[in-house]
């Protein structure tokens, strides 16, 4: 009896490392998403751009502002299938100087009649900009409703840094609309009742 309570004891041993490389394993699986963003945000890889920061923070800081120098910013959209939505840029581009902080405002419209929800996902281009491209405000930051057929201007404060690379003349920042999930619908039940 005493081998096969020790060979008992190993198995259980095996199992219980076993389950815990799979526990591991699902984990880092779930933080590849954070991690990833976290990267491209400080590379600037994949068009990320640096998070949020704050409006008045940025008129206090007293940001460098290179006057000598003139930028256009072009201001596109995508609305992704499903999504039926009109989307406009109000400015579709402007011409800035390094450092300097400017607004803008993209309109969108529900074309359907069931409230929406959207999220939309910013990209910088060209890549080697990104890092330089702050926005202070954005409706991106957060998920965006809107009732059947109703209107909303959503805001966009900006700066391109000084330190932006001198050969870039021209940054496009793009978005891409993407529905979320409908307002009208339920979120799904989680656990037992």
């Amino acid at each position: 009896m005493p081998i096969q309570s020790a060979s008992t004891a190993s198995n259980r041993r095996t199992a219980f490392k076993l389950l815990g490389v799979i526990a591991a394993s699902f984990a880092f699986g779930f933080a590849l998403v954070p991690l990833y963003d976290v990267f491209c945000e400080l590379t600037g890889l994949n068009g990320k751009t640096p998070g949020p920061g704050k409006v008045a923070a940025a008129l206090a800081g007293g940001a460098t502002n290179d006057a000598r120098r003139v930028l256009t910013v072009e201001f596109t959209h995508t609305a992704m299938p499903g999504l039926p939505w009109a989307i406009t840029p109000l400015t579709a581009r402007l011409d800035v100087h390094p450092g300097e902080l400017h607004q803008v405002s993209y309109r969108v419209h529900n074309l359907s009649d069931k409230p929406i929800v959207a999220q939309a996902v910013p990209s910088v281009s060209p890549g080697v900009a990104a890092a330089s491209f702050e926005k202070l405000e954005c409706f991106c930051f957060s998920r965006q409703p809107l009732e059947p057929g109703e209107t909303k201007d959503l805001p966009l404060a900006f700066t391109v840094k000084a330190d932006v690379d001198k050969d870039v003349r021209t940054i496009t920042l793009a978005y891409a609309f993407f529905k979320v999930e409908d307002a009208a619908q339920p979120a799904p039940a989680t656990g037992t009742p």
